[in-house]
């Protein structure tokens, strides 16, 4: 089972997460922020990947440093119970609307990190989440997971383009890593 457990503890944040890439997408996410919290359990919900998140933060300061280390944890958990990426897809892609918004996400799961995100918000906020924040976490997963990500969205509302982000995100990531054979799809024999 390919299943992951990692915990970060700065002066800023305690994160605990737990991840499963074979689950049935069940979700137990607690942020401290109702709308990041929404974003990680769709995550989960699509790409079927079990995801636990206990997240504390100093967030009397703002949201930035407990939605970066979410980011970090999760995309070291991804890298980690990937380990060498023998057997996996690799590639991923999914377009994903949500009502007048479309997500279309682009992953290669090749061990070299990069985000290419084309995205603009009207609103500074949706809830207590800075729009800002959506490339900062991107940016922060695709580094730590070492994953190459092409991402773009469109639409009027900036719920909709979010969480349609995240969607699609979801979706191409259970592309990219389920199990296709066993050996690494590289033809330089690793990753």
């Amino acid at each position: 089972m390919r299943t992951g457990r990692i915990s970060r503890k700065t002066k800023e944040t305690d994160i605990q997460l737990e991840l499963n890439l074979d689950g049935k997408g069940v979700a137990d996410i607690s942020t401290g922020l109702g709308f990041f919290d929404h974003m990680l359990a769709s995550f989960s919900r699509h790409s079927e990947f079990d995801l636990k998140v206990r997240a504390e933060g100093d967030l009397y300061v703002d949201e930035h440093h407990l939605v970066e280390d979410v980011g970090i944890v999760l995309g070291r958990a991804l890298a980690e119970v990937l380990g060498d990426m023998s057997g996996i897809a690799r590639f991923g892609e999914a377009r994903i609307p949500m009502d007048e918004a479309l997500a279309e996400v682009a992953l290669d799961v090749g061990g070299r990190n990069y985000l290419v995100l084309k995205a603009e918000f009207a609103s500074p906020q949706v809830g207590q989440f800075s729009t800002q924040l959506v490339r900062h976490f991107f940016e922060t997963l695709a580094s730590n997971a070492k994953i190459t990500m092409h991402a773009s969205v469109y639409g009027d509302n900036d719920h909709h383009k979010i969480e349609a982000l995240f969607k699609a995100f979801a979706y191409a990531m259970k592309r990219a890593v389920k199990i296709e054979g066993k050996e690494v799809k590289s033809t330089k024999g690793t990753l």
